[in-house]
């Protein structure tokens, strides 16, 4: 089975990257990972006090799963997989695809932002060509029925 592998974090963008793997999971009978990336400069306060906040942030993160987890579920069909790690964000990412060879894309949400499309979308792009899968970037901004149409 293909899997789409869609980031999760806290950006407006990730809404649309994570329709946009539902709906086409959905179509093409493929499945869905969704990998959040807790950063390591988090967590750099004592031992007792990071273990305390490493474990609100993977709670904080199951709970924002479980919101596109059922949405997935319930309108697509398709019963997403979390995977959760520490690291830097685009080396964690490129790890996952190594690991799981059933991903065959990772879709990103870009910002619509005057500064770019956000750093993981700019870093990912800038390395798109020693990938072993493609990329598929979804606009911020473009409408949910427009998403859609397209998917």
């Amino acid at each position: 089975m293909r899997k789409f592998l869609v980031v999760l974090d806290d950006s407006r963008e990730c809404l649309n990257a994570m329709r946009f793997a539902a709906l086409r999971a959905a179509h093409t009978g493929g499945g869905v990972t969704i990998l959040s990336v807790i950063p390591p400069d988090e967590f750099q306060h004592w031992i007792g006090v990071s273990d305390i906040m490493r474990a609100e942030a993977r709670e904080r993160i199951e709970a924002h799963f479980e919101v596109f987890a059922k949405w997935m579920r319930d309108r697509q069909g398709v019963n997403p997989e979390l995977v959760i790690r520490e690291g830097e964000p685009v080396n964690e990412i490129l790890d996952l695809i190594r690991e799981d060879p059933e991903i065959g894309v990772l879709v990103l949400g870009a910002g619509t932002e005057k500064s770019g499309p956000g750093p993981l979308v700019t870093q990912m792009s800038r390395s798109s060509g020693n990938l072993p899968v493609p990329i598929t970037i979804v606009p911020g901004e473009i409408s949910k029925d427009r998403l859609e149409a397209i998917t």
